[in-house]
């Protein structure tokens, strides 16, 4: 069924950083391919958020940060279970610049996330420790903006977490699916999805839009 894009629609473009692509410090798996639909919705919205991986050197979630782990363990944390990374998106690095092709001439807002350093942070409105907001909701809600269409990296986690806290605040929201990738740790794209559907998030295919 097509989906007609109105005024008061959002497009949340998660996290398409060069060390998520391919050749990156953590790279998804064909996270490139995002690019290119993602680039064809951002001409046809008229409201383009994007979020920015913006970490410190001796993040909390870096596994060198912690002697004797490894990137992907999960570790005990202040706020619960961490998942441990390499190093990625540092402050000011290539890796932290958006894709090169990704079209970010139209956003209106930028969301840097990640930059305390004792708190990962997944999603674009709160970080993980479900206390510390980015100030998106104020945000949205100040220009009124309402239906929020999530794409971009990772599905199973960033873009995830975005979509099911944007319900939480009581937007109707919506992931592209063919317009994100996922990591795909011991089946966390499957539980996304899952989780996305119990929480009434929609999942749709990019070529549903009719600008």
């Amino acid at each position: 069924m097509p989906i007609d894009i109105r005024p008061d629609d959002a497009l949340i473009v998660i996290d398409v950083q060069n060390d998520f692509c391919p050749g990156g410090a953590l790279a998804v798996p064909d996270g490139d391919a995002v690019v290119a639909p993602i680039n064809r919705l951002i001409g046809q919205f008229r409201h383009v958020i994007l979020t920015q991986d913006w970490h410190p050197a001796g993040h909390r979630s870096f596994a060198s940060t912690h002697p004797g782990h490894k990137p992907f363990e999960t570790i005990a944390w202040t706020y619960g279970p961490q998942t441990l990374w390499p190093d990625h998106c540092l402050q000011g690095s290539a890796g932290a610049d958006f894709h090169p092709a990704l079209k970010i001439d139209t956003a209106e807002l930028v969301i840097r996330k990640g930059f305390r350093s004792g708190i990962d942070s997944y999603s674009a409105f709160m970080e993980n420790d479900k206390a510390t907001r980015t100030g998106l909701t104020g945000y949205l809600r100040e220009r009124r903006l309402n239906r929020l269409f999530f794409c971009g990296l990772a599905l199973d986690f960033c873009v995830g977490w975005s979509a099911l806290d944007g319900r939480r605040d009581s937007f109707p929201a919506f992931l592209v699916e063919d317009a994100s990738r996922a990591i795909d740790l011991d089946g966390s794209r499957a539980a996304m999805l899952a989780d996305l559907g119990r929480a009434d998030v929609a999942v749709v295919q990019s070529g549903a839009f009719s600008g």
